[in-house]
């Protein structure tokens, strides 16, 4: 049997735990520090590890107390208790079974209502946000409600268009479905689409989303025209749009396309979601890593032995956040830099949130 998987089945004694892990924590701090070493002239790289544990720790309860603790407790070290302040200018969007909350600069919390996911809408004037039966358009200062759709098994919204005249997609079951940014002319687009997120090219009604055959398809979503179909290889699991609108990032199974442009296959398996930054640099994360794809080639910038979840770009594209869902965390990943905040769960209503967009400050 696996040893890792064997070690979380060990029960434990509660008590005994917080006993080892006062112990452990002592030891913690008592150690000798070593400097983080840099890589690359743009980011630095993080490795989290797990604690070894001997293996009399499995032996006795006070030593299945250790063994949970230690696996409680992978994550960043030297992690804050709480997030007090973003790293850089500009309103994060979170969402989950705590709702959904929008984080100032200052690490201020503002609880929007119990939705469940939820979308920037362009140039962050706006919040779409979704519960299972409905769809909602919020004032992202206070929550208040401008309108509202009523719709069955109602998941994944998404906002796009221009400053002034905006749509938003949404996913009711398998059907991928369009409304105007005043909650009129709800119609339907696609029927047994694949459950990927769709995206919008910016500053344009064209809808790149994802054919229940695996095809990738861009569709003006106002004429109904397509204006491109991309047959790739693996399953499709993230799509992007660069900035300009010229480029739309793939990640499959098996690898990550770049379309447009001169076009480029990423050799990287196994990528979960993929990200632009405004400049054109794009995240890529997999289970394990977070990578940065740049005029330089790709490097990996934080890698853990515990899975990563979503990804999301500062407006000014110097920091990438991600979550340590595991060890109830974020992570924040700069030019040299790297900052992580615990006790994510109870900040946002007592479950970690998923990562919903960075957008610039009001």
């Amino acid at each position: 049997m696996n040893v890792k998987r064997a070690l979380e089945r060990i029960p434990a004694d509660r008590e005994a735990e917080d006993r080892a892990w006062t112990v452990v924590r002592s030891a913690f701090v008592e150690r000798e520090a070593v400097p983080r070493r840099r890589v690359g002239a743009r980011w630095s790289a993080v490795a989290v590890g797990v604690a070894a544990v001997c293996a009399a720790a499995a032996l006795s309860p006070p030593g299945r107390a250790v063994v949970d603790a230690v696996r409680r407790s992978i994550g960043i070290e030297h992690a804050a208790p709480a997030l007090f302040r973003l790293p850089s200018s500009g309103r994060l969007l979170v969402s989950g079974q705590g709702g959904t909350w929008v984080v100032a600069p200052d690490g201020s919390k503002r609880r929007l209502g119990d939705w469940a996911a939820a979308s920037w809408s362009p140039h962050g004037l706006y919040v779409v946000a979704s519960s299972h039966d409905g769809l909602a358009a919020v004032e992202p200062r206070d929550g208040t409600v401008r309108w509202s759709l009523g719709r069955p098994a109602v998941s994944m919204p998404s906002w796009g268009g221009t400053r002034t005249d905006t749509r938003v997609a949404y996913f009711s079951g398998r059907s991928l479905r369009i409304v105007a940014g005043d909650g009129t002319g709800d119609r339907l687009l696609a029927r047994r689409v694949a459950h990927v997120a769709p995206v919008w090219q910016p500053e344009r009604h064209v809808l790149a989303y994802v054919s229940s055959s695996g095809v990738v398809v861009v569709r003006n979503v106002d004429s109904g025209a397509v204006e491109a179909q991309h047959r790739v290889t693996g399953a499709v699991r993230s799509l992007a749009w660069s900035a300009d609108g010229k480029r739309l990032a793939v990640a499959t199974s098996e690898s990550v396309r770049i379309l447009g442009g001169r076009g480029l296959v990423l050799p990287q398996s196994d990528v979960r979601a993929v990200a632009f930054a405004r400049d054109g640099e794009l995240a890529l994360l997999t289970p394990e890593a977070l990578l940065v794809y740049g005029p330089e080639g790709a490097q990996t910038v934080l890698r853990v032995q515990t899975r990563l979840a979503g990804v999301a770009w500062s407006p000014d594209g110097r920091w990438l956040v991600t979550s340590l869902p595991r060890a109830d965390q974020w992570v924040f990943v700069g030019r040299g830099r790297v900052l992580a905040v615990s006790h994510i769960a109870r900040q946002f209503g007592g479950a970690a949130p998923s990562l919903d967009g960075w957008v610039p400050g009001a």
